[in-house]
């Protein structure tokens, strides 16, 4: 008997699996446009490929100059041409007494360091001196009146509210040693040479007094250019401006008596101010300058520069600081010293590149272009075309002349008990 059973086979089924389509989030969406905007900022300033391109990172050492360095809108200038400066701050002296290997270009502050650097053994390349500054004293203005009070100091243009003031140093110099002086306005007894002793508490505003003596706040003189050029300011001044150990030319026994007695005669005038302080700059524009620093040695551009960029933030100028102007005055030429192929480079930018110029300007600086009245003109003109007061030169244009590199070398010795030159890094 067969089986009349039929096997029924199924036909396959086919399933449709539902695709779920996900929603890109809000916040993605509203974000693209602005992505691509950026994208589009970087193409046009030719950012895009930055992260890309090889950049060339040179070694420096540099003193108080590296603020320009430093500064952001540099950088950048810098980082469109393929190159970051790696800075290692030190005074001038410091650099210039201290090895050199492993650096690209180093940059002192003025010209005896300069001068130390290039006379030594290191192989050295290209060199520029983009620009030049004055050295100053920053002050406050109720301590710049009392100066004026005490008859050592003048406004310029004769305002009260004038930013910049004259300064004897002849006469300031009687302010600084501590004693009782002749000087009819130099305070008595216990009160000789501080500041209420000179005025400051029938000068100053809100019943406020200062007891202490009266001071310049320096950077360490075995380090700084800025203090070893005050010193020979000091020294010039004291030797009824003329260089010390100049009156002897023939006779260098008798050279080096009067290198010796105007070093001890200048000595108090440093060192009665205590501990120096790395960087006289930072502590004055601070917001406890005044009763950090009442008188700070500093250079006319880093007073210009916190002026311009305190315009731009508040609309006007800071007008409780103010700049001494000394007599006879002192011109600090920085020098940028290249020690390899890669250091070249950088000093041929800074020598030729209009924007790294202008910027400079835009910092203070007085650029060297033909001569020093071209570089004061371009600065006065930035000035006034900014809002800040434009300072008028001395009549009185004597120049405190530096001593020869030796003598500077022992009177900074002398004053600051210097340790002896480092030039391997010995420890």
């Amino acid at each position: 008997m067969s089986d009349d059973r039929t096997s029924t086979t199924e036909e396959p089924r086919l399933t449709t699996r539902r695709t779920t389509h996900r929603r890109v989030p809000r916040l993605v969406v509203a974000a693209l446009p602005l992505a691509l905007a950026g994208l589009l900022s970087l193409l046009i300033s030719g950012n895009a490929l930055r992260p890309f391109e090889r950049i060339t990172v040179i070694e420096s050492r540099m003193a108080s100059k590296s603020d320009y360095f430093r500064d952001p809108e540099v950088e950048q200038l810098l980082l469109k041409h393929g190159i970051r400066v790696d800075i290692r701050r030190l005074g001038s002296r410091g650099i210039a007494t201290r090895s050199l290997k492993g650096l690209d270009v180093v940059f002192p502050s003025g010209q005896p360091a300069a001068k130390l650097i290039l006379d030594r053994p290191d192989d050295t390349g290209q060199t520029v001196r983009p620009f030049v500054s004055p050295l100053a004293l920053g002050s406050f203005r109720d301590y710049a009146e009392t100066l004026v009070k005490a008859g050592v100091a003048e406004r310029q243009g004769g305002d009260r509210k004038t930013l910049y003031y004259d300064l004897d140093m002849e006469k300031f110099m009687t302010l600084l040693d501590g004693v009782d002086d002749p000087h009819p306005r130099d305070g008595k007894g216990r009160t000789a040479d501080t500041w209420n002793g000179i005025g400051y508490d029938d000068v100053a505003r809100d019943n406020r007094s200062n007891s202490g003596s009266v001071l310049v706040r320096t950077s360490n003189v075995c380090e700084s250019n800025s203090a070893g050029t005050y010193l020979s300011m000091l020294a010039f001044v004291a030797n009824d401006e003329k260089t010390p150990g100049s009156n002897h030319p023939n006779n260098p026994a008798r050279a080096k008596e009067e290198v010796n007695r105007i070093a001890a005669e200048i000595k108090p005038l440093v060192t009665l101010q205590g501990m120096w302080a790395d960087e006289q700059a930072d502590s004055y524009f601070s917001a406890l300058g005044e009763s950090l620093a009442p008188i700070a040695l500093i250079y006319e551009h880093q007073f210009l520069a916190h002026q311009i960029a305190h315009h731009a933030k508040h609309g006007g100028q800071d007008t409780d600081r103010v700049l001494l102007y000394p007599k006879p005055y002192a011109l600090t030429e920085p020098q940028l010293i290249s020690l390899s192929p890669k250091g070249d480079r950088l000093v041929e930018l800074i020598e030729e590149d209009e924007d790294l110029r202008q910027r400079a300007l835009e910092l203070g600086f007085r650029i060297r272009v033909s001569g020093e009245d071209s570089a004061s003109a371009d600065l006065d003109k930035y000035l006034r075309d900014h809002g800040i007061q434009v300072p008028v030169p001395n009549p009185n244009q004597t120049k405190a002349l530096e001593p020869g590199l030796q003598v500077l070398d022992d009177i900074i010795n002398y004053v600051g008990d210097c340790p002896p030159p480092n030039p391997d890094d010995v420890t």
